[in-house]
């Protein structure tokens, strides 16, 4: 009997213990995000407490004015940072569903180059510039 050849088969998904690799790199990078989380929130919570009350009038309104921007920034960084959190526990969400690494456009694998630098990415590169 005539042996076939196999043609190789194109991953559709990565192996349990790649998908290990990449749970302990988000479980690091969750880890350091939430810490730099509370980091902001704090850096908010206090920033209204500054105490300008011994100081001239005019120079009040210049620090109120400089502490609400200040405010305003950790506000902006502390919501990207909330999302960046989400995104990681989505990708976690992704890892124990077995689809994590997969693109949701192409099906693909994404490549994991991408994913040790993006690990919450959803798309592969060809998907995000078609958008």
């Amino acid at each position: 009997m005539e042996q076939m050849k196999e043609e190789p088969v194109e991953k559709v998904r990565y192996s349990d213990e790649e998908l290990q690799e990449f749970k302990e790199l988000i479980l690091q990078k969750l880890e350091k995000a939430r810490r730099d989380y509370r980091m902001l929130q704090a850096q908010i919570d206090h920033s209204s407490s500054n105490d300008t009350e011994d100081t001239s009038p005019s120079f009040k309104v210049l620090e109120e004015g400089s502490a609400s921007q200040a405010k305003e920034e950790a506000s902006q960084l502390a919501a990207r940072q909330y999302k960046f959190i989400q995104n990681l526990e989505a990708a976690l969400i992704r890892i124990e569903n077995k689809t994590y690494g997969v693109c949701r456009v192409t099906g693909k694998l994404i490549p994991k180059e991408r994913l040790r630098l993006v690990p919450h990415a959803t798309l592969s590169v060809e998907a995000k510039n078609k958008r």
